[in-house]
């Protein structure tokens, strides 16, 4: 019974983790031309550079890609998302 419940918290904690990161990146997007806040959208993104690896079977053609871009605002979202779970 008790892994059961534990399998959920996984669940729980890694959505609001998810939820985090991605409302952090939306607000560090919406904050990039505000002069106060622009410290928000501060940050690196690394991955695969153009061109990206393409495979070529002749019949189909697939490329594979791979961008992550991290800012102080999905940090901040994270951190605020781990918070909230801990209260939760």
């Amino acid at each position: 019974m008790s892994n059961i419940a534990r399998g959920k918290n996984n669940w729980a904690l890694f959505l609001f983790l998810l939820a985090g990161i991605v409302i952090g990146g939306f607000i560090s997007e919406l904050t990039a031309g505000i002069p106060a806040l622009g410290w928000l959208s501060y940050g690196q993104t690394f991955g695969f550079t153009d061109p990206a690896p393409t495979l070529d079977l002749g019949v189909l053609i697939i490329t594979f890609g791979l961008k992550i871009k991290i800012t102080i605002g999905s940090i901040v979202g994270i951190i605020i998302a781990a918070v909230i779970y801990r209260f939760v």
